[in-house]
């Protein structure tokens, strides 16, 4: 017997229960940033792997540890992408988008990382991706921030606070990361395999542990915000007067700094303790290295990425529902020749008004099993087409989700009838 194809492990089917709730989130994230100026780009799903070794760190986790990357025909290194930025840079400088220009750009898809699979982490999750690149100053800093606030707000999304921190400007990143070494290696005989392991790769990301042994030895580590430069000072303290300004509640946590080398300066996450340890709904920063690092001038941008699974599941954990997308009329066709004027009347309503959804019965079958199909359709109604109908040429509109008596209309009156009824 033949064994039955399974999905891959960390990759899950998304299924048309829940597709709804997806299309929806989607269209309202689309919709708000729009409505703040930003178009839409579609990248590849594959880079050269050298994309992300320069742009995300060669020694992170991600590149060291959870990409799929693997030679092509040509014997060129690809990688699937484990996030956006780095290809909303590299498109930018490969179509001349960012020479003398500033762009406001989005993305959304499918990502990749080879992470242990649990809830609200998976090797293919989907992200929303917001760019804003050759901005310097605080405001649009602000502007990415606010415009989270009111997509939660518009969508009644209240379980969510944020958080936020600055990684200063490269060189007084680089002082903190030595006085980080130092501090760290004088305790290096408390810190577990990963911190020992990141401690002169990437020492910063000390910070993030999540070990609950570790948490008294990275709450007594130095902080960020002593070792910042005057310009990072004030540039944080602007961000901080715009969100005060704008009604944005917020706490500084200087021990944000994320998980990504191309981080400067401003950084920021929206976190809930509604879908247990995954906390993260939304992060971003600001990476104005990047661009230069990968061949462009020097060029100051600030984005955020929001994982659409979280996003969907914490939509349903503050009462979020979206009801599937079903029929509004389904075709129940009886009889001698009343198939072919049901396939004619279901084209004359969908030309009559495209938004009514008419659901045609297929494959026959007798009166009573058809009506069966259609009220598990969850259409509102059922239109009858007998051989008496198919005379008298009128159809029958019986209610399927209300009492109410099935009545009898011409085949003229049968579009504007329905638009009354349905409401559209």
């Amino acid at each position: 017997m033949t064994e039955t194809l399974r999905a891959i492990r960390g990759m899950n089917d998304i299924l048309p229960e829940v597709t709804s709730t997806w299309r929806y989130l989607e269209s309202v994230v689309r919709d708000i940033v729009q409505s703040y100026g930003y178009s839409e780009i579609r990248l590849p799903l594959l880079e050269y792997t050298e994309l992300f070794k320069r742009s995300i760190g060669a020694e992170t986790d991600i590149v060291a540890k959870e990409m799929y990357t693997f030679p092509d025909r040509n014997g060129e290194s690809l990688t699937l992408r484990p996030e956006a930025t780095a290809g909303m840079v590299r498109a930018g400088l490969s179509n001349g988008l960012l020479h003398n220009q500033k762009q406001k750009l989005w993305t959304a898809g499918p990502m990749f990382r080879y992470e242990k699979p649990q809830k609200g982490r998976y090797r293919q999750f989907h992200q929303f991706d917001v760019e804003a690149i050759g901005y310097d100053g605080p405001d649009v800093d602000a502007e990415l921030i606010i415009m989270c606030a009111r997509l939660w707000q518009r969508l009644g999304m209240s379980q969510l606070r944020l958080e936020i921190n600055s990684l200063g400007a490269p060189e007084s990143r680089r002082r903190y990361r030595e006085t980080l070494i130092e501090y760290f290696s004088g305790v290096k005989n408390q810190l577990d395999e990963d911190s020992i392991r990141r401690l002169e790769l990437n020492p910063l990301r000390i910070l993030d542990s999540k070990n609950p042994d570790m948490q008294a030895i990275v709450a007594a580590a130095p902080v960020m915000l002593d070792f910042l430069d005057d310009e990072s000072v004030e540039h944080f303290a602007g961000l901080k007067r715009l969100l005060d300004a704008a009604g944005v509640d917020y706490t500084v946590n200087p021990r944000l700094v994320r998980g990504l080398d191309y981080y400067s300066r401003t950084v920021f996450e929206w976190i809930t303790d509604a879908l247990g340890s995954q906390g993260a709904v939304c992060s971003g920063g600001r990476y104005d290295g990047l661009v230069e690092k990968l061949g462009g001038r020097a060029t100051p941008a600030i984005g955020w990425a929001m994982g659409i699974e979280r996003f969907v599941a914490l939509y349903a954990a503050c009462g979020g529902v979206v009801s599937p997308i079903h029929a509004d009329v389904y075709i129940v066709a009886v009889g001698e020749g009343t198939a072919e004027r049901a396939f004619a009347v279901a084209e004359a309503l969908r030309d009559s008004n495209p938004s009514i959804r008419v659901e045609m019965n297929l494959g026959g079958g007798s009166f009573k099993a058809q009506m069966k199909r259609a009220d598990k359709s969850n259409a509102e109604f059922a239109l009858i087409i007998g051989e008496q109908e198919l005379a008298d040429e009128r159809i029958g509109i019986k209610p399927l989700r209300s009492a109410d008596e099935q009545e009898s209309v011409a085949l003229e009156e049968l579009a504007s009838t329905l638009i009354e009824k349905i409401g559209k």
